[in-house]
């Protein structure tokens, strides 16, 4: 979880603090999901264009004081001079280095922290997130109070919240009511920005989907 203020609190929540609105009656921002700050790829990043650019300052400042260049920057100026543009190995490292600054980009310009959902605000001012782990906790919990109901799964995805229950007992239609029913209250007291849709099935023990 990125940004200024952001304070992680139990049970999968994160609240963060934000600037105050925009003056004169500006419409407030819609739920925005949360930035990841990247720190391992960008720590990876600048680790190793710092390696290269401490060998290549320590080679120079070498041939500076008179000493004659390093047999790695020879060999690779004479490599970059005489192989042509369509050799097999220039394509090669072309082609990774497009991938990685295209790995880079997305990194960039992608939120990131997928299983972070934003929650409604309740003051202008604070964000709030909850965990996804949390969520279907929160949800298989409250399955699980259902009468018949043995077992239960449960994905909450952005946009949707998959659940499979298995119930020893009782009509299998009369379980998924009491479930949809449920689940639907449960979900709405997440106090999601953007509730999950509930996909609920149920099946008998034993039975694979």
């Amino acid at each position: 979880m990125s940004g200024p203020g952001a304070v992680e609190q139990p049970a999968g929540t994160v609240l963060e603090k934000t600037p105050p609105p925009a003056p004169d009656g500006a419409a407030a921002p819609g739920p925005r999901r949360f930035w990841s700050a990247r720190k391992v790829p960008a720590g990876l990043l600048a680790l190793l264009l710092l390696v290269i650019a401490v060998a290549f300052l320590y080679d120079i400042a070498a041939v500076r004081a008179g000493r004659p260049a390093m047999s790695w920057r020879r060999e690779l100026a004479r490599q970059l001079a005489e192989r042509p543009l369509d050799d097999v190995w220039v394509l090669l490292g072309a082609g990774i280095a497009a991938a990685l600054g295209l790995w880079l980009l997305l990194l960039a310009l992608t939120p990131g922290l997928r299983a972070l959902l934003p929650m409604r605000r309740a003051h202008p001012d604070v964000r709030a997130g909850l965990d996804r782990d949390a969520a279907a906790m929160v949800l298989r919990d409250r399955a699980m109070e259902i009468a018949g109901v043995q077992t239960v799964r449960v994905r909450v995805a952005r946009k949707r919240a998959d659940v499979r229950a298995v119930s020893h007992f009782r009509e299998l239609d009369d379980v998924r009511a009491d479930l949809d029913a449920a689940l639907a209250d449960a979900v709405e007291g997440l106090g999601l920005s953007r509730p999950p849709a509930l996909a609920v099935r149920v099946r008998r023990p034993g039975r694979k989907e």
